[in-house]
């Protein structure tokens, strides 16, 4: 079984010369603890889903320390966090860089904890599920601009394909032990992924979860990708209320199943909608959740638009944090119904991108953007991104960028 090959690995290893802890959050089963020790595989090695080792991290953090000596990768440390008081006495202490590597799964509860106890002391890095790039391109990752230079440096680290071959892409998803080969049947793996899921961190994070409803509640969530959040509709599919509708919804963003753009606004640009726009971090789970069987049903399908959608947001997402970076993302619609799927806010500048399941592209298409104008920052180029093959523009200020490039 080959290894695949992480773009975040180049900071990884430059933060660990800089930083005595350096903390990886990320969704389950996405690599972390893989990479990890792929690039360091003589350091010692400890997990807290081990139910021992996460009671004496609890109870005794000191001993546990000391029975668990730098250089150490501590796993899944969202279990004992009772563990960053003593880690920050270790960086007191003079801990050498890169002393502490730590996993977790519960993004937002671990950057609390860090932020807490070991402020400026932590690298924080987050590892999403495999990037395009890194399954099916080469050369170094390159963050996702607009830009014309920055788009033809990226061109030749991409392999071209055609529309089937996109949603192909979609349907296989970007879990490392599905695309790797591991496991071979796509099916039981994501449905081991969904139960595993619903069992483990779900239930840790409420008690007395109904895990039939939860289930059905993430394939609700799965059929809405791309679409302004509708708490009452979500809620109204399950039959449960809309306080815990939104209590769920929490707990899918907190352990990163889904993430959100949020509306871009400011007092210039009036009239603006208020409702985030939903995203799964994996195409794959939601062609399983919604019961596509083949990729080429999807390609058919009603929520062939959307998937599309949610694959390049997820995409572009990813050449952030692969780069280090976490980006300020949105997207933009007001209720004159003028809509730009995503902006991307870099440089003092903002960047409108339209998403669209099409090949050949029309120049109406970008006249949406021309609402930024009335914004507080200069709009720079924008990008359509489309099932076309080949780069091209629609205009000097307009690029035509084809899936397979993010």
């Amino acid at each position: 079984m080959p290894y695949i090959d992480r773009d975040l690995k180049n900071r990884i290893l430059q933060f660990s010369k800089e930083y005595v802890c350096l903390l990886v959050s990320g969704p389950r089963q996405v690599g972390k603890t893989t990479l990890l020790r792929h690039l360091d595989p003589k350091r010692a090695y400890v997990t807290l889903d081990d139910l021992e080792e996460r009671r004496l991290a609890r109870t005794e953090p000191s001993t546990f320390l000391s029975l668990h000596p730098a250089p150490v990768l501590i796993d899944e440390v969202q279990y004992a966090p009772e563990l960053f008081s003593y880690l920050k006495i270790a960086v007191d202490n003079g801990a050498e860089p890169g002393a502490y590597w730590l996993t977790g799964s519960q993004a937002f509860h671990l950057m609390e904890l860090a932020q807490e106890s070991l402020a400026e002391r932590t690298a924080l890095l987050h590892l999403p599920s495999l990037s395009q790039h890194e399954i099916y391109g080469s050369g170094d990752t390159v963050l996702f601009s607009t830009e014309l230079a920055d788009l033809r440096r990226r061109e030749p680290c991409g392999t071209p394909t055609d529309l089937s071959g996109i949603y192909e892409r979609i349907w296989r998803g970007s879990m490392p032990g599905f695309v790797s080969g591991k496991f071979s049947d796509r099916e039981m793996f994501y449905s081991s992924y969904v139960s595993t899921y619903i069992d483990r961190d779900v239930s840790e994070m409420m008690n007395r979860v109904d895990k039939l409803r939860f289930h059905d509640f993430i394939r609700a969530a799965a059929c809405r990708v791309g679409q302004m959040l509708n708490v009452h509709s979500i809620a109204s599919d399950v039959g449960i209320s809309d306080k815990t509708a939104k209590n769920w919804l929490r707990i899918l963003e907190a352990s990163d199943i889904v993430f959100y753009l949020r509306p871009y606004t400011n007092k210039l640009l009036k009239r603006t909608v208020k409702q985030a726009k939903m995203y799964f971090f994996d195409t794959g789970l939601v062609a399983y959740l919604t019961a596509y069987l083949t990729p080429e049903i999807l390609a058919k399908g009603a929520l062939s638009g959307a998937i599309l959608e949610n694959y390049v947001v997820s995409e572009i997402r990813k050449t952030f944090y692969n780069t280090g970076r976490t980006g300020n993302l949105w997207y933009y619609r007001d209720k004159d119904q003028n809509e730009v799927d995503m902006l991307i806010e870099q440089n003092g500048h903002i960047y409108p991108i339209e998403i669209k399941r099409t090949s050949n592209p029309g120049s109406e298409l970008v006249k949406a953007f021309e609402i930024l104008d009335k914004g507080p920052l200069p709009r720079g180029n924008g990008a359509i991104i489309c099932t076309r093959e080949k780069l091209t523009a629609v205009d000097a200020q307009n690029f035509v960028v084809p899936v397979w490039m993010i």
